[in-house]
C-alpha cells in the first residue's frame, strides 16, 4: 500500500478510536450523502468483516451515520449521530453480513426517499483514507479526496471526449478517469477527478451534451 503523505498513516482529526473504523467510515457515509444529493429518509447500512465484528466498540455505526447526516470526522455530535438522526426522522437499519469480502473494512449503504434510492459499496483502507468501489451496480474508485465528475451516459461513440473537452476548455486538469459499464451499447459511467473547483457552468455544458442521463458533482 503506498501513502501520499504521512497524514495517511498517522489519520485525520476525529471523533473516536480508530482512524480506519471511524474516521474512514465517517468519510464513506458523507461521501454516500453526497452522491444522493440529500438527507435521507432511510439508510440500510451492511457491514462486512472488521467492520462487522467491531462496528459498536470501534464507533463503526455513529460513524457513518454521522456521515450520513454531513459531519465531519472531527465533529463532536458523532457519538450522538444516531439519536440525532432518530430525532431528525431518519429510519436507520445495521445489517451484519458473513459474506467475505475483498476487504476487510467494507460497508455497503442503501440510502432511499420517496423519489430514489443509492446503493454504494465503499472501503477503508486505513489512515481515514476511503475508495468507493461501487455505485448502483457501476464498479468504480472513488476516492473522495478530490473535485470529482460522475457522469451516467448511453454507451455511445464521442461522449467521453465530449466531456473531456468541455474539461480542457475550461482548464480542468484531470487526475484520474475510469469509465464502467454494465452491457455494450447499454448505460455506462464516467468517474473523472481533477484538480481544480467544477464550476455550475461545466455541469451545465456537459448535461447539456447527447446521450447523458446524469451527472453528479463531488465537491472536495
Amino acid at each position: 500500500m503506498k501513502y501520499r503523505s504521512a497524514f495517511d498513516i498517522i489519520g485525520p482529526v476525529m471523533i473516536g478510536p480508530s482512524s480506519s473504523h471511524t474516521a474512514g467510515a465517517a468519510r464513506i457515509g458523507r461521501v454516500a450523502r453526497t452522491l444522493f444529493g440529500k438527507e435521507p429518509k432511510k439508510a440500510v447500512i451492511s457491514l462486512y468483516g472488521s467492520f462487522a465484528k467491531t462496528y459498536k466498540g470501534h464507533g463503526t455505526d455513529v460513524a457513518i451515520v454521522g456521515g450520513l447526516l454531513d459531519f465531519d470526522t472531527f465533529d463532536e455530535r458523532i457519538p450522538q449521530s444516531i439519536q440525532l438522526a432518530e430525532q431528525a426522522g431518519i429510519e436507520i437499519e445495521f445489517i451484519v453480513e458473513n459474506l467475505v469480502t475483498d476487504h476487510p473494512n467494507t460497508v455497503r449503504i442503501r440510502l432511499f426517499n420517496d423519489e430514489k434510492e443509492l446503493d454504494v459499496v465503499g472501503i477503508s483502507i486505513g489512515g481515514g483514507t476511503i475508495e468507493i468501489t461501487e455505485l448502483n451496480s457501476f464498479k468504480l474508485k472513488l476516492s473522495g479526496e478530490y473535485p470529482a465528475i460522475l457522469v451516467v451516459h448511453q454507451d455511445r461513440y464521442g461522449v467521453i471526449s465530449g466531456v473531456t473537452n468541455i474539461l480542457a476548455k475550461y482548464q480542468l486538469n484531470i487526475g484520474h478517469m475510469e469509465v464502467s459499464r454494465k452491457e455494450k451499447g447499454n448505460m455506462a459511467m464516467m468517474v473523472i477527478e481533477v484538480d481544480q473547483k467544477i464550476e455550475d457552468i461545466v455541469i451545465q455544458e456537459i448535461e447539456s451534451l447527447p446521450n447523458i442521463t446524469q451527472t453528479i458533482r463531488m465537491v472536495e
